[in-house]
């Protein structure tokens, strides 16, 4: 069964860090790019990181820069997002998702995963 599974997510104060992870089980990352998206209550969904499927190349939304590092380990199946200084506003459910390609994209996701939640509160 191919699925990707987040985990780290949970309740940091204001300029807390926390790193999520995104595992792969059923294929390898190696030949994907993957995006961090996150959606918090009663907003849309929006792209907050991608990486290309060489490590080379990633993106980060203007909220964002700055703050959090995305990095993929492919010999452990595993991509993270370091997120630093975090703030109320990152508060939501952050999800990773897989597209077959080499490009960092954001769109056209192949694989989601279920999302893990990011509460930001002192």
């Amino acid at each position: 069964q191919l699925q990707l599974v987040e985990s780290g997510g949970g309740l940091v104060q204001p300029g807390g860090s926390l790193r999520l992870s995104c595992a792969a089980s059923g294929f390898t990352l190696d030949y994907y790019a993957i995006g961090w998206f996150r959606q918090a209550p009663g907003k849309e969904r929006e792209g907050v990181s991608c990486i290309n499927s060489h490590s080379d190349t990633t993106e980060y939304a203007d909220s964002v820069k700055g703050r959090f590092t995305i990095s993929r380990d492919n010999a452990k199946n595993t991509v993270y997002l370091q997120m630093n200084s975090l703030k109320p506003e990152d508060a939501a459910v952050y999800y990773c998702a897989a597209r077959s390609s080499s490009r960092c994209l954001l769109y056209g996701m192949d694989y989601w995963g279920k999302g893990t939640l990011v509460n930001v509160s002192s």
